[in-house]
């Protein structure tokens, strides 16, 4: 009975997130591991072996993040399972960001479709990790572009494969990797040995989801009207383009799908990333391109949650 629970929770918590997204102002899960991931780090920052303290870090916030959490959510599917069932859809809807993504990079469409490049850069700014003070028009619509191609694998794929196979404990655990990586995982003076174990989970984390969404996306991108061939030709040459051995996967299949060249040289923190290209310029990228990217994602997200469905349909099953 509890995984029938927990698979009405599954599409319930899809849905919620599909029409309702982040509600502004509302407490969210990730904001709080945020927190949590801020005061471990102080905590542990002085310690004289920071990769040691880094890995420590990465326990403490997964007991305290997920393993915790999962352990009450056990206790309360057994004692009152209409509350759990109601807890579950509410974590699925929190860990989840498919309205989320789009709202956020559609702010950054509408500020430069209106030829506001100072609002364009801070609409960016809030979604990217690089410098965006003085990027043209191109380049952060080029920006934009990226991060819906990257995070429909961080944000939508992965977590709904963990749910789909773990519940919301894995979909627990999978958001908290992905937000320590987020907030500890760069290679910068303050993080390269504290964040090493973070950065290095999180690859680990994303081996499957990253490849398996990149998949999803060249079929979304056969039902969007787009090239999919091109889409995963791209994908098969330009898949490996970048530091992270995950990142590019989606990134080459939507470069292909819409045409474009993506990534190359980047500002992160004042300093100049000579990161590789992905993709070939057939044409200059636009503001537009920031809609078609949502379009192919949000393609993406639809087909990888009937494929969630499917897996969580089968693990109910078989535990019944």
């Amino acid at each position: 009975m509890i995984f029938l629970y927990s698979f009405g929770a599954f599409i319930l918590g899809f849905a919620l997130d599909l029409i309702l997204g982040d509600p502004q102002g509302w407490p969210h899960i990730i904001r709080a591991y945020g927190w949590i991931i801020a005061r471990f780090e102080r905590l542990l920052w002085p310690m004289r072996n920071k990769r040691r303290a880094g890995a420590v870090t990465i326990i403490l916030v997964l007991l305290t993040c997920a393993v915790l959490p999962g352990a009450a959510l056990f206790a309360i599917s057994r004692a009152v399972p209409p509350l759990y069932a109601a807890l579950e859809a509410l974590l699925v809807w929190q860990l989840l960001a498919v309205k989320s993504l789009r709202s956020e990079s559609l702010l950054v469409y509408t500020a430069l479709a209106s030829g506001n490049l100072v609002t364009a850069r801070r609409a960016a700014s809030m979604i990217v990790g690089r410098d965006t003070q003085s990027v043209d028009e191109e380049g952060i619509a080029r920006a934009a572009v990226e991060t819906v191609a990257e995070n429909t694998a961080d944000g939508i794929a992965a977590p709904i494969l963990a749910i789909a196979l773990f519940g919301s404990l894995g979909g627990m655990l999978v958001k908290a990797v992905s937000t320590m990586d987020s907030a500890i995982g760069y290679k910068n003076e303050r993080y390269i040995d504290f964040g090493s174990a973070a950065a290095h989970l999180d690859d680990a984390v994303m081996h499957i989801p990253a490849r398996l969404c990149a998949r999803m996306m060249i079929l979304a991108a056969r039902l969007c009207g787009f090239d999919s061939g091109s889409a995963a030709r791209i994908y098969l040459r330009d898949r490996f383009n970048h530091a992270s051995p995950n990142s590019a996967h989606t990134e080459a299949v939507m470069a292909g799908a819409l045409g474009l060249r993506l990534a190359g040289p980047a500002s992160y923190f004042g300093v100049m990333n000579d990161k590789p290209y992905i993709g070939d310029p057939e044409r200059k990228i636009e503001a537009e391109d920031i809609l078609r990217a949502n379009r192919l994602s949000l393609v993406t997200a639809l087909l990888m949650f009937a494929l969630g469905a499917v897996i969580r349909c089968g693990v109910t099953l078989v535990v019944l």
